[in-house]
């Protein structure tokens, strides 16, 4: 839940959650990414995909239409970028789906207000116009959790430095938010599982530099195994714990 009405239906700061998947797409192994993204989306938890090509890349290969998929299934924004613009690219995304997900939850207070064919569309232009600041302001002030999922198969091997310094100009460009920010980095396919974790939850990655160059590529792409082993490192309520049996998911206790 990322807003909750309080009395007379005011609008309170919660928490936004994100996975950031980025892969070059072509998931060969295990579940149907888009339905593991569809089943996420239904905890509260946004999933937006940046598609990767090489630069000197002249043809977009077929496996990245799945980028949009899994993207459209998570509720949240897809891109598919040259890796020379992935920086820009991540910080861009982040931003467009809080504000995406934001104006969602403010559409269904608004629905609840004004009935359910009224949506914030439909709103005179000066109250459309209060409704964005409030969705701006929420924007920045609320509390954000970004999980990123860094494919590490064998195609991403020369991408992997351009990531590390996307998420490093990620956690700067977040930093002057008002708002809380938490992130934590996975790689797969993993060494035992199908995620290994690489940082955990911490409010800056900016001393990630230490653990790129450890990174090793495998072969394998299990992008939908391992996009169900991320949502359970979000695992605070009863109703993801209950979705999980020790035989389908791994979920690693955050701090261990």
């Amino acid at each position: 839940m990322i807003i909750a009405k309080e009395e007379g239906s005011k609008l309170r700061r919660g928490t936004l959650k994100q996975i950031l998947l980025i892969t070059d797409g072509c998931s060969n192994q295990g579940e149907d990414p888009a339905a593991v993204s569809s089943l996420i989306r239904e905890q509260g938890i946004t999933v937006n995909v940046i598609g990767v090509l090489e630069d000197d890349q002249s043809e977009q290969p077929e496996g990245l239409q799945e980028v949009e998929e899994i993207a459209s299934a998570g509720g949240g924004v897809s891109r598919i970028v040259f890796a020379k613009a992935l920086s820009q690219t991540v910080q861009m995304v982040t931003r467009q789906a809080m504000t995406q997900t934001i104006q969602g939850v403010v559409n269904q207070e608004l629905q609840e207000i004004l009935g359910s064919e009224k949506s914030m569309d439909d709103l005179p232009p000066e109250k459309r116009g209060e409704v964005m600041e409030v969705v701006e302001e929420l924007g920045e002030t609320c509390d954000l959790e970004v999980l990123v999922l860094v494919d590490t198969s064998a195609s991403m091997t020369k991408k992997l430095p351009t990531v590390k310094e996307a998420l490093e100009d990620l956690s700067l460009s977040l930093g002057a938010r008002p708002g809380k920010n938490r992130f934590a980095i996975f790689s797969f396919p993993g060494k035992k599982r199908h995620i290994s974790r690489l940082l955990s939850w911490t409010p800056s990655i900016q001393n990630i530099s230490s653990i790129f160059p450890k990174l090793t590529s495998g072969g394998i792409t299990p992008t939908g195994p391992a996009l169900k082993e991320a949502l359970f490192q979000f695992a605070r309520t009863p109703e993801i714990k209950e979705r999980r049996t020790s035989d389908e998911i791994y979920y690693e206790e955050p701090g261990h």
